[in-house]
């Protein structure tokens, strides 16, 4: 169904530093391995980190990206059983630190045991002018709420921060260093530092405990990869413009990514954003799964006409590809990056 070359140069790149594009430009943060498995235009070779990279890599460029997702590592936080494995789980479901002596007992994953080099074994398999994105085994804070759970993290800041402060140094620094060993492979061309900081209503966390605990692991993950003259974005979801001036003039994303319509709609997030930090995606997923194609098609050619010559965006969803978003409507979003011409 669809042709034409990954160039990543002048596209998602152009887009990360907030240019207009050669053509009409793609983003995601990831495809689901179902939808992966429908796109790909190979079968799956093995069961290797690197054969299921291939997959990914098949899929996107089939569908016209100008790079493909993955993990740098299996680098985790919380044991794989620790949660309950459910499409959808509580924010308190463990709690593996709540105090000194918990702290003091929880093994903290070893990076010396993490093994990168699917990152450079997939380089044969990478298309001419594609690129990897790295993204991140969860952000600073998604971990943090993982290892402690929400409401005793919420606690944990009035009674005992200098334990929080430890908890979010601890994680902090071993995503700086998993984004370093990154972004220094020949193939990475941008990072995703996912990071998830709110509800539809508010942030997690007040913005200035943010700006006390979790936005200088930010910033130092931001440092990393822009030593190595490459971009990273911020993928967040929830209710960030209390905090736009922090992820755009202190912390210093590229770009940003996550948007829904109950929220800050892709139209308006792109108006008050455009020119001082790239935008990305943005068709809210209840948008993808409930409308048709046409009224999909629309929306998508409404928000390419409005970006095109101020540049800076890429079309997308407003999250990533899940399994429950129809496949046609999926499609009728490609199809329209495809097509458009100005």
């Amino acid at each position: 169904m669809f042709n034409r070359k990954p160039d990543f140069e002048n596209n998602i790149l152009k887009v990360m530093k907030g240019e207009r594009p050669e053509r009409a430009t793609l983003f995601e943060l990831f495809l689901s391995p179902n939808q992966v498995n429908r796109l790909s235009q190979i079968p799956c070779p093995g069961n290797s980190d690197t054969d299921r990279l291939r997959m990914v890599v098949s899929a996107m460029e089939y569908a016209g990206y100008d790079y493909a997702t993955c993990h740098a590592s299996n680098l985790a936080f919380c044991p794989s059983n620790a949660h309950s494995g459910k499409q959808t789980k509580s924010l308190n479901e463990v709690s593996f630190i709540s105090d000194w002596e918990s702290f003091e007992k929880f093994k903290w994953p070893d990076m010396k045991a993490q093994d990168y080099s699917r990152l450079e074994k997939i380089a044969p398999y990478l298309p001419e002018g594609m690129k990897i994105m790295v993204m991140g085994p969860g952000g600073v804070l998604e971990n943090v709420i993982s290892i402690v759970g929400y409401d005793t993290l919420c606690y944990m800041l009035y009674e005992e921060p200098e334990l929080v402060k430890e908890i979010f140094d601890n994680v902090g620094s071993r995503l700086v260093e998993y984004y370093d060993n990154a972004a220094s492979a020949d193939t990475v061309g941008m990072i995703s530092s996912n990071d998830d900081w709110g509800f539809n209503t508010q942030t997690f966390l007040s913005p200035s405990m943010m700006r006390e605990y979790l936005f200088p692991w930010h910033k130092k993950i931001v440092e990393t990869v822009h030593k190595y003259g490459k971009p990273v974005l911020l993928h967040s979801c929830g209710k960030y413009t209390e905090v736009i001036d922090d992820i755009i003039d202190d912390i210093h994303y590229d770009a940003r990514h996550s948007y829904e319509d109950n929220i800050v709609p892709i139209e308006e997030a792109y108006e008050s954003l455009n020119g001082r930090i790239a935008v990305l995606g943005g068709i809210d997923i209840n948008f993808l799964c409930t409308k048709t194609p046409e009224e999909i098609k629309k929306r998508c050619y409404g928000m390419l006409d409005r970006s095109w010559e101020r540049g800076g965006y890429a079309l997308g969803s407003g999250n990533s590809v899940a399994d429950y978003i129809p496949l046609e409507n999926y499609m009728a979003m490609l199809s329209v990056a495809h097509e458009y011409r100005k």
